[in-house]
């Protein structure tokens, strides 16, 4: 499904491996991350880095995650019991979301910046992955049409979390994203877990990511 030479074959599995000895992901989530080619989603002229744990730029002041981060949030979210659907705010380059599609039955991911979410848009066709919706739309409002969601992934930096995204979390699904915090370097990969009465919250580690704005920033 994911065709890539055998050079960068080699240098994802160089990469997976050192994830694995960190202990950050499940079999199932480092294998993923394994096939899905990273190169694909960044410019040519740096793709040579793609392998390096690192973010790396996209354009648009955004960035591609880098991959230990990637497998934090994956493996966060591959926890629930239920994978029938999957929401993404924030789909950049489309990296991430070509790795939930490998978790998900169904992934909706939603795009502030036009030109990013067409480019992710041809790259995930180039792949050949077909359960992945799309929507240009800024990412505050969720997906509410298509809710409830099984796991919501953010993957830009909150002051507050919306109360739209809590609201489109299904029983037992999980919301997954940074929000500004003092104690981890200015932010802090958080998860909640949505049971009958409340949110349980678990703080995953310190993180810098891109601010999450509001309104849309359309094809000039």
């Amino acid at each position: 499904m994911f065709g890539s030479g055998m050079t960068s074959a080699s240098a994802r599995g160089r990469l997976v491996d050192k994830l694995a000895a960190q202990n950050l992901a499940t079999p199932e989530v480092l294998e993923i991350l394994r096939e899905v080619p990273r190169h694909v989603f960044v410019d040519e002229a740096i793709a040579h880095r793609a392998y390096d744990d690192t973010v790396l730029p996209i354009g648009f002041q955004q960035t591609i995650s880098q991959p230990t981060i990637v497998a934090m949030m994956t493996n966060a979210a591959a926890g629930v019991a239920d994978r029938s659907r999957a929401l993404e705010i924030g789909t950049g380059c489309g990296y991430q979301t070509a790795v939930l599609s490998r978790l998900f039955d169904e992934v909706y991911t939603v795009e502030r910046i036009e030109p990013l979410q067409l480019r992710a848009r041809r790259t995930l066709a180039n792949l050949e992955i077909t359960n992945v919706t799309f929507k240009f739309a800024d990412g505050h409002d969720g997906w509410p049409e298509y809710s409830p969601f099984n796991v919501v992934i953010g993957t830009a930096s909150a002051e507050e979390v919306p109360t739209s995204l809590c609201n489109q979390v299904a029983l037992d699904g999980r919301l997954i994203m940074p929000v500004d915090n003092q104690v981890y370097v200015g932010q802090s990969l958080v998860q909640w877990e949505r049971t009958e009465s409340t949110f349980r919250k678990s703080n995953l580690c310190g993180v810098r990511f891109v601010p999450m704005l509001r309104g849309v920033e359309a094809t000039p």
